[in-house]
């Protein structure tokens, strides 16, 4: 039994089971806490969302970002939109496919100005075509929107690019946008859900992206399903290797049992004494 399960190819075979169990095991645990960071994710949208409006200075300040936590508050302002410094946001999809955002400067009546997206619009015949960008309202304005910190690489995936043509960005760099105004900018931006008084004609709003913990823990079960299998297989195996080793040991001691019994035939006389006839 020990030679069996100790031979060559049942050490590898242990080897490998002695791998990706414990392996499966951790990508089971992995996947549960991946459940659980997106169901705190879930929990923070649905509240935020369901929370009242607040002043968006309440929340944010010029040179700080929007702290994680206060992600999707609505916030509101007073001011005056900035269309002279109105910047395009490339590949955003909307009802018609991919387009542009419409991220426009609101000067607040406090004096720091809030990035606001006004929402989506087509893009033109050709990727290097300008659309044409519903005017906002002149004079005071009320908004109200979701706030979001700034974008960057690592939590949009965009980055941006110096061969895009002027007053088009890829990614929200609040910073980057705020050197470029002429007045201090709150961190973070607000994407717009309501205004006063209502344009004719305005950006397609933004519909929220409802978070939700997807197939984590499903895949956990997965992971967890595959060690029993793998376990399975190994003990399978073993008892295999082990009959087929005792049927070899059965057959091998049928054979060396003893010589077979030697039976004269009828017609062998070889060895019998001659009779003489007269």
């Amino acid at each position: 039994m020990r030679r069996v399960l100790f031979s060559q190819r049942m050490l590898a075979f242990h080897a490998l089971v002695l791998v990706i169990v414990p392996t499966f095991i951790w990508l089971g645990f992995w996947q549960v806490d991946r459940w659980g960071t997106r169901s705190d994710a879930v929990a923070l949208q649905q509240g935020n969302l369901a929370a009242e409006p607040v002043p968006v200075a309440e929340l944010t300040e010029v040179g700080s970002d929007v702290a994680p936590a206060d992600r999707w508050r609505t916030v509101e302002a007073v001011g005056t939109w900035d269309t002279g410094h109105q910047i395009l946001l490339r590949n955003r999809d909307g009802s018609g496919g991919v387009g542009f955002h419409v991220l426009t400067p609101l000067v607040t009546e406090e004096g720091p100005a809030v990035l606001v997206n006004r929402g989506w619009i087509p893009r033109g015949e050709t990727a290097l075509d300008v659309p044409e960008v519903p005017p906002a309202p002149t004079g005071t304005v009320e908004v109200g929107g979701r706030l979001h910190f700034s974008e960057t690489e690592e939590n949009s995936g965009r980055r941006n690019r110096d061969d895009l043509p002027e007053g088009q960005l890829l990614m929200v760099d609040v910073p980057a946008i705020a050197e470029s105004l002429p007045y201090p900018v709150y961190g973070g931006y607000v994407e717009l859900t309501a205004q006063d008084p209502l344009p004719d004609a305005a950006p397609e709003r933004i519909e929220v992206r409802e978070l939700d913990s997807g197939m984590s823990l499903s895949y956990a079960v997965q992971w967890w399903v595959f060690t029993l299998v793998a376990i399975g297989g190994w003990i399978f195996l073993i008892r295999r290797e082990l009959r087929d080793a005792r049927e070899a040991e059965s057959a091998g001691d049928t054979a060396d049992g003893g010589p077979a019994e030697h039976t004269e035939g009828a017609g062998d006389t070889g060895d019998r004494p001659r009779e003489d006839v007269h």
